[in-house]
């Protein structure tokens, strides 16, 4: 999924207990159609573009396709990636929501546990063409397993490292680093003069934990243990959690005012001239945007602790993407999997996900040679080799919010000048595993 703000723990916590207690919630329209007449349907997109405007122009014109096909019109709501979570769990608790709507891959399993999505068994799979048509780890991360997905993927991404061309050949940095040290060996030599090495968005609590994630599979650390409860203040996480935060904390090659970043600063800086590396999700139409040609910037796989990436410790990323959801309680529900079939057909996929710059879950368009692009063939070959779900348990959202608050914390000591040791490290994660267990 692209950069969110989740929901806290509390928030997340009430919104299921109120959604499962519930008699018939689920969200959907109280209008517009019926089964026997689906006029109209309610969608909540999520922000993929480099602005909400800018994803109403790509898919205005789509969902005019769709109404043409089917005599369905869609009303189009697109919604900020900080504000969504919050909406979906207010739309679960209350009953009032749309009927379709997108969903980041990593709430799916915490948004499964509300009982208010559609589940999508073999016959509703079946209505759109049938499960086999998605990848397997594109499903796989739609949901606890052994269970009916709670969605349908719809855009599927991972991370890569981008960096800027002229700022590595300045620096006399000869290629893209492939592991941690040559990075920060890179970041050393480009951070002076008011330039930096890498870029984070220290403020953003699932940005935190997407990359801590990460770095946790290459200390051997997955924050949850088998029987689902948190260790987070494992040996290896409290390592993993040190090394983000000694980016800036120790090696400098972080501006301290990336402690603060929440909203896509480090896309800005990086398109500027001002970050040489940021490591981030299907970039290119973000970098276009802000003015950047295809060749002044590359991209690379995320670096790991030695060799190539892989599964395990040389895990590069986390299986990042986009779902569509039905709630379950649409009065439209053949109108919204009519939608989904059409979102998710062969020709809408290649189409939105070249424009977006992902990957699409569907076999057949992930095949096209569009897909081919340098820096796409970057994300396609990190998610079938290199790439690990986030733990699919149903307080996902909850440690999103604690850890990501406890690493958010960390970086504001870390631009403060105050140290950051792995005692201070560990105490956070500890307060944070605390907070789950309430």
């Amino acid at each position: 999924m692209r950069h969110v703000r989740a929901a806290s723990a509390a928030t997340l916590a009430l919104a299921i207990a109120i959604a499962a207690a519930a008699t018939g919630c689920g969200g959907g329209t109280t209008s517009g159609g019926s089964n026997e007449s689906p006029k109209t349907l309610t969608y909540w997109a999520s922000n993929q573009g480099p602005s909400i405007e800018a994803d109403k122009e790509i898919l205005t014109p789509e969902l005019k396709k769709f109404e043409k096909e089917t005599g369905i019109k869609v009303k189009l709501e697109v919604v900020p990636w900080a504000d969504l979570l919050n909406r979906i769990l207010a739309a679960t608790s209350s009953g009032q929501g749309p009927d379709v709507l997108n969903i980041g891959n990593t709430w799916s399993a915490s948004l499964q546990a509300t009982g208010a999505l559609l589940p999508w068994d073999e016959k509703n799979f079946e209505a759109i063409g049938g499960r086999d048509r998605f990848v397997d780890s594109a499903v796989a991360s739609a949901g606890k397993a052994g269970e009916p997905p709670a969605a349908v993927p719809l855009y599927s991404l991972a991370y890569a490292l981008y960096y800027n061309k002229k700022m590595f050949a300045e620096a006399g940095v000869e290629k893209p680093p492939a592991t941690w040290d040559e990075l920060v060996a890179a970041g050393k030599k480009i951070s002076k003069d008011g330039k930096w090495g890498l870029g984070a968005e220290g403020g953003n609590l699932s940005n935190n934990i997407h990359q801590t994630f990460v770095l946790g599979q290459q200390h051997g650390a997955d924050f949850f243990g088998k029987d689902g409860k948190a260790t987070f203040t494992s040996d290896g996480a409290v390592a993993a959690v040190k090394q983000y935060i000694d980016f800036m904390a120790k090696d400098k090659i972080i501006a301290p005012g990336n402690a603060e970043y929440a909203q896509n600063q480090s896309l800005t800086d990086f398109a500027k001239g001002k970050t040489a590396m940021v490591l981030w999700q299907a970039a290119a139409s973000t970098f276009a945007a802000q003015g950047m040609k295809p060749e002044d910037w590359g991209a690379a796989p995320v670096p790991v602790p030695s060799g190539v990436p892989g599964a395990g410790k040389q895990t590069n990323s986390m299986v990042a993407g986009i779902n569509m959801a039905v709630f379950k309680n649409t009065k439209n529900i053949d109108g919204a999997k009519k939608f989904v079939k059409f979102m998710t057909s062969d020709a809408e996929q290649k189409l939105l996900n070249k424009t977006y710059g992902s990957i699409p879950p569907v076999k057949a368009a992930q095949a096209d040679a569009a897909f081919g692009a340098p820096d796409l063939k970057v994300l396609r070959d990190t998610l079938a080799t290199s790439a690990a779900p986030l733990p699919q348990v149903p307080n996902e959202s909850q440690f999103e919010t604690a850890v990501g608050t406890a690493v958010k914390e960390l970086w504001a000591d870390a631009a403060a000048g105050r140290p950051v040791t792995e005692e201070s490290v560990k105490a956070r994660l500890e307060k944070a595993q605390q907070t789950m267990q309430q």
